[in-house]
């Protein structure tokens, strides 16, 4: 119990989730694929978001969290349960893993996959840059990236601005969305730039500032 009441203290963050019940699977997937994805996470089911204890029918839930991980992720993603009794109610603790297989996607309302992560406490949905980021991680070998105008153009406008945005990369550099893709996913990949991902976006960001010229060539990973 006191474990249990030291996590509720704590509050909803990267890492935790209270849910007061579970209406439907796939709104629970979401949040495992969110964990999964990021740093995995804990779900406290029957605790409202003021911290509150609520309980819930246990085994109802526990087939719900089964098909939430089961039939609404891709791959299905591993956890581990158990239950908490406090007041004479009970909690369920789901405890979620981070994935070694990103991307793990979530089935909407739609039937569309998703993959999400985790932010604070908000699960938000990934884009394509970071999408390709996870798929170029898989690779066992380096990346070489040739500076050319583009690149160059990028960090003179990081080297100004604090963020940028794949839309105003596109417009500053001329390049197809898929070019501007590559180039930030490689940039990531390498180090040289990060990302914030918010519930409006992703921004791009240097995590160093570096003076280009035509004369730099490359940059190794």
């Amino acid at each position: 119990m006191k474990g249990l009441q030291r996590m509720i203290e704590r509050g909803e963050s990267q890492v935790l989730d209270f849910k007061y019940c579970i209406s439907d699977s796939r709104k629970i997937a979401k949040t495992l694929s969110a964990f999964a994805n990021t740093d995995g996470g804990t779900l406290l089911i029957g605790v409202r978001d003021n911290g509150s204890i609520a309980g819930v029918q246990s085994e109802e839930e526990y087939y719900m969290i089964d098909a939430a991980a089961s039939i609404f992720c891709k791959p299905p993603v591993n956890y581990s349960a158990h239950q908490h009794r406090p007041e004479g109610k009970t909690v369920l603790e789901v405890e979620i893993k981070k994935s070694p297989e990103r991307p793990v996607f979530s089935k909407d309302e739609k039937g569309r996959w998703i993959a999400y992560l985790r932010k604070d406490d908000q699960n938000l949905a990934v884009n394509s840059v970071i999408m390709k980021v996870w798929k170029k991680e898989k690779r066992n070998h380096g990346l070489l990236i040739k500076v050319r105008d583009a690149e160059i153009k990028l960090f003179d406008y990081l080297n100004e601005n604090e963020y940028i945005t794949i839309s105003k990369f596109r417009k500053i550099s001329m390049l197809p969305f898929s070019r501007a893709e590559n180039i930030l996913s490689d940039m990531i990949i390498c180090g040289i730039i990060g990302y914030d991902l918010t519930d409006k976006g992703c921004r791009y960001f240097a995590t160093e500032k570096p003076e280009l010229s035509k004369q730099d060539h490359y940059f190794s990973y």
